[in-house]
């Protein structure tokens, strides 16, 4: 079994694009490191110090051993940080960085795969969303929400998908064991984490979101020697949303059925939503049946920081039968107000829909309150249809009522969305 735990029990993580900037992700991470019970190790020669810590120009100034490397500095340098890992033999890496296979520039992640192979590092990612671990404080996210400890384990193509359960989860005192978003899968997948888990004394049961699986047949094997219970929520069960999941992380889902009987095979039990996971794992209900209807236009957009979240939108609309001419318009999560209102101003003229839908998931920069009121503006001078997806419990409800005072239908979980609107 590959040894997986210092990227959930590190004693030390070296940030490789640490900052002091609380909106960039560097400082999110920076400081979310510190409050954990391993120790910063902030990698930036444009620093001294980070947060009070010690900052290094580079890996190699470092004196230490390093237990795991995160790497969140763009695409074009990511290259040369795996050759730094590689020469101070690092043999963990988180790559957050995004600009690879999903843009289709799988050059890119040939290159530190091929790095990572002849060093012998394993790595998630790129362009992934981090870990969690609660029961260590642990959280390399830029979520903005701490999960409570539990025993669920949720292994997600989509990182951002987990700010959206994770917050939904807090107020239904829903706790997880561990969080891993795949991101690209460059290396490490689904295979090695539901194994990974399996063996983790805080989890009981695993919760998956797939795009895509890498090999099915080692998959298969994992899931059957897993000997606790498996959920999975496949995105792609319609054409629009299998070309959703393609420009969100380079993964182009394959035929649906081919999946369920693979799931079949694999003892995996297959759920229509993660809401409905959630039910099931639990064993009580989490969302109130709504009674009432939502009428929109029929041709719709869909604006989202959260590309998990915008596939699955998709395929529950096109099996309703709304059109989308467009793959959802992806502004990444970490979306600020101001991405919200340029992605709204580009499609206002677009004649070609008739209706917008906008979700939000909660990271640590988003500005809940202010895109809700962007959105509200941008209803009042459009005939276009408008609907909200601020996708979460707490943090995000304090936009409901912002939407309420403009008449703009809204909605916290991708569900109630789903059983909602028509046309």
């Amino acid at each position: 079994m590959e040894n997986l735990k210092e990227f959930f029990n590190p004693k030390n993580i070296a940030l490789i694009g640490a900052s002091d900037h609380e909106q960039k992700v560097g400082g999110i991470l920076s400081k979310k490191i510190i409050e954990s019970k391993a120790k910063l190790i902030p990698i930036n020669p444009n620093h001294e110090k980070i947060h009070g810590v010690k900052c290094y120009n580079n890996l190699l100034d470092y004196p230490g051993n390093i237990d795991l490397a995160i790497i969140a500095v763009p695409s074009l340098f990511v290259v040369g940080a795996f050759n730094e890992c590689a020469k101070k033999n690092v043999k963990k890496i988180i790559v957050i960085s995004a600009g690879f296979s999903e843009i289709g520039n799988t050059k890119g992640e040939d290159e530190i795969r091929e790095i990572a192979s002849k060093a012998g590092i394993r790595f998630i990612g790129p362009n992934c969303f981090g870990v969690c671990n609660p029961y260590k404080d642990l959280d390399t996210t830029f979520s903005a929400t701490a999960p409570e400890k539990g025993d669920i384990a949720f292994i997600s193509q989509s990182g951002a998908l987990w700010s959206y359960v994770s917050d939904f989860a807090s107020d239904k005192d829903i706790g997880f064991s561990g969080f891993v978003s795949l991101g690209n899968i460059g290396d490490l997948g689904f295979n090695e984490f539901i194994e990974h888990f399996s063996k983790d004394k805080n989890t009981k049961s695993i919760l998956l979101y797939i795009e895509k699986l890498k090999d099915g047949k080692k998959f298969i094997e994992a899931c059957k020697k897993c000997k606790k219970p498996i959920y999975a929520v496949k995105a792609g069960s319609s054409v629009e949303g299998s070309k959703a999941a393609f420009s969100h992380t380079g993964s182009l889902a394959t035929d649906y059925e081919i999946y369920k009987g693979a799931f079949k095979q694999a003892g995996v039990i297959l759920c229509d939503s993660l809401i409905e996971a959630l039910e099931k794992i639990t064993n009580r209900p989490l969302l109130k049946k709504r009674e009432d209807s939502v009428k929109i236009g029929r041709k719709v957009s869909i604006i989202t920081n959260a590309g998990g979240a915008g596939a699955l939108l998709l395929d529950y609309l096109c099996k309703k039968g709304f059109e989308l001419l467009k793959n959802p318009l992806d502004i990444l999560g970490t979306a600020s107000s101001m991405d919200y209102f340029n992605a709204l101003e580009k499609i206002k003229n677009d004649s070609s829909f008739d209706s917008v839908l906008v979700i939000l998931t909660a990271q640590s920069m988003s500005e809940i309150k202010k895109t809700a009121e962007i959105i509200s503006t941008f209803k009042d001078f459009t005939k276009k249809d408008v609907v909200a997806l601020f996708l979460g419990g707490s943090i995000v409800k304090g936009a409901n009522n912002i939407f309420e005072e403009h008449n703009i239908p809204y909605f916290n979980t991708l569900e109630e969305a789903r059983e909602a609107l028509t046309f």
